[in-house]
């Protein structure tokens, strides 16, 4: 038996706009494929230059949510509007009408799930967010659907296209991050304020999200460490290439023994590793299971139709689907109490210093190590061996550590200690993800 099924859209941008498009133009292959007749009956944009471009019909163009919500038409709503402003309260007054809402709004989700759940199983409608998290790649369906036959241990991954992108042009051009920075802007990738990106928010959200399906408890984002990428340098990206690493912002969650582990921050991780391979815009997620082993899903991380495709499944699989699927933990707030959150974690780590060149300096900064517990993978004076100067003081030079792994306060310890030697500072810190 045919379904059919009426589909409001808040929102005509870059995501709305390319839904529109998606369902209007296969609509027969849905109809065909899914025995599911879904038709776009409202949308709401304050742009009419939007509605013109699109061709959106007069008789489809709501003036007001409450035009939309008391369409009984309409079944599901897709908020593609962004933020946790207007878009909360319009997928608000949706859920307390029935509607079941589709959103691409990772903020909104990560921050107010809670609320908008406790909403949606009281009046018996459905909240999907697929589209929140890593564009057109379908990792929330992967953890509802397709892995759930695993703890989940680990999971690291490219969440955030503009980051990633700036990273990658660095590496392969060897240009500086404001550089690449204001280049990514002229281009698109990067918005005008880019700090939602660059300084790992985007990313944040995402993480929070997809840690708390994967390991079944509230992982929200005040758990989380951040850190963007604003301060890396392309000299260390050079000098990480010459030691077989490549530098990505990585999303990391971890389910240890001791607790769950989540932070955001630039990491240098194996050449071989295939997370190294993700380049530009694309997006990719790196999962451990106990019994799958290890996954990865890649794909483009934004753009219209690729983040479409994200919102149609959705709609696609609530047409489909009678039963509701909510959370598999107590979606509160804040974290459940009996969760533990691992602060002190545990990293190998890339330090770049620029120290005296003088007999003594590197026993004095290797007893630093050893006094504060920290063994070395390596030390080396690699700009040397590349015939580059990296330090505008000639009585300088660069010196470049790998640790093995030892945990954070002790490494922070350790620079503290190195930086008040006075014969050298720890100009760059980065973590290592072997």
């Amino acid at each position: 038996m045919v379904k059919k099924v009426g589909v409001a859209i808040l929102g005509l941008g870059v995501v709305g706009g390319g839904t529109y498009q998606t369902l209007v133009d296969h609509h027969d292959f849905y109809l065909k494929t899914q025995r599911a007749d879904i038709t776009v009956e409202a949308v709401l944009d304050k742009s009419t230059e939007r509605l013109d471009v699109l061709g959106i019909p007069n008789e489809k163009r709501a003036g007001s949510i409450d035009e939309i919500v008391n369409n009984p038409a309409v079944k599901i709503v897709v908020e593609t509007i962004g933020g946790v402003g207007v878009a909360k309260a319009f997928v608000i007054a949706a859920l307390e009408h029935g509607k079941t809402v589709v959103t691409s709004n990772k903020e909104l989700i990560c921050k107010h799930s809670h609320e908008l759940e406790a909403i949606a199983k009281k009046h018996g409608c459905g909240l999907y967010f697929e589209a929140s998290c890593v564009g057109g790649v379908p990792i929330i369906r992967t953890l509802l659907d397709g892995v759930q036959a695993n703890h989940i241990q680990k999971m690291m991954g490219i969440v955030n296209g503009t980051t990633n992108y700036i990273l990658t042009k660095m590496a392969n051009e060897g240009a500086d991050y404001a550089d690449t920075l204001k280049e990514a802007q002229r281009l698109g990738y990067a918005e005008f304020d880019p700090t939602n990106d660059v300084e790992g928010f985007d990313s944040m959200y995402k993480l929070s999200i997809l840690s708390s399906m994967a390991f079944h408890t509230k992982v929200p984002h005040a758990n989380i460490y951040r850190e963007g990428i604003s301060k890396i340098s392309g000299k260390d990206i050079a000098f990480g290439k010459e030691l077989g690493y490549t530098l990505k912002l990585l999303a990391i969650g971890k389910n240890t023994d001791k607790g769950i582990e989540v932070r955001v921050h630039p990491t240098f991780i194996d050449d071989s590793h295939p997370l190294a391979s993700v380049n530009d815009s694309f997006n990719a997620v790196y999962l451990t299971g106990d019994a799958v082993d290890d996954i990865m899903l890649y794909g483009r991380g934004a753009g219209a139709l690729p983040t479409a495709s994200a919102v149609v499944s959705d709609v696609i699989y609530a047409a489909t689907h009678s039963e509701i699927k909510y959370s598999t933990f107590k979606n509160t707030e804040k974290a459940d109490r009996k969760t533990k959150f691992v602060s002190d974690f545990e990293s190998a780590y890339y330090l770049r210093l620029s120290v005296d060149d003088v007999a003594g300096v590197l026993a004095q900064i290797s007893g630093v190590f050893g006094k504060c517990g920290i063994s070395l993978i390596e030390v080396s004076q690699i700009a040397h061996k590349m015939n580059r100067v990296y330090d505008q003081n000639p009585n300088r030079v660069p010196l470049i550590i790998i640790t093995h792994k030892t945990t954070e306060s002790r490494i922070k310890k350790a620079v503290e200690k190195i930086n008040a030697l006075g014969h050298g500072e720890v100009k760059a810190l980065i973590r290592v993800e072997k």
